[in-house]
């Protein structure tokens, strides 16, 4: 199976991009060092010159740059989990880089028919779905693409019913 490259499908973006985040609990290792240090001290990093934000940063302003919009929405149990937590707590970051955010409580998102995957939809022709073990690490594959017609606008439909029922970052408050 040939290996998916995000930043491949991300730079060649050219009017949207869409996210969608149904999981309270993400294990993936590239964040595993920043969410420790953030369970242990409370501090998260939201430097967007560091070098573990810089890549993402970067990605996501060459898109913008180019006119694309990125969307980012997320379903989410209440109370949240300490991981929610962890991901809020950075979301300034998504924001500085031209990310717009908003967050749904999972009951809001009761009627709505949602795909069984974690996804990116890239200018409503393309689904990247993200596949995650039960502890929410990377599972094998870890992505899959999907251009058939049917599938993606269902994926496209989704996104949009999430998007307005969510509340913007802004103005989500935890609990």
């Amino acid at each position: 199976m040939p290996q998916i490259d995000f930043r491949q499908l991300m730079d060649s973006a050219r009017t949207s991009a869409v996210h969608l985040e149904m999981r309270d609990e993400y294990g993936v290792g590239d964040e595993a060092e920043d969410f420790v240090h953030w369970r242990a001290t409370g501090e998260r990093d939201t430097d967007p010159g560091s070098a573990y934000w810089t890549p993402w940063v970067e990605l996501i302003s060459r898109a913008r740059a180019r006119g694309v919009r990125v969307r980012r929405a997320r379903v989410v149990s209440e109370p949240v989990t300490e991981y929610i937590r962890y991901e809020h707590a950075g979301t300034d970051v998504n924001l500085l880089a031209g990310e717009e955010v908003r967050w749904l409580p999972r009951p809001l998102a009761a009627t709505l028919l949602l795909p069984g995957a974690d996804l990116w939809v890239f200018d409503g022709r393309t689904v990247l779905f993200n596949h995650f073990t039960g502890n929410g690490e990377w599972a094998a594959p870890d992505m899959e693409l999907c251009t058939d017609p049917e599938v993606v606008e269902g994926c496209v439909d989704a996104f949009e019913r999430v998007w307005e029922r969510a509340v913007p970052h802004d103005e989500y408050k935890i609990r």
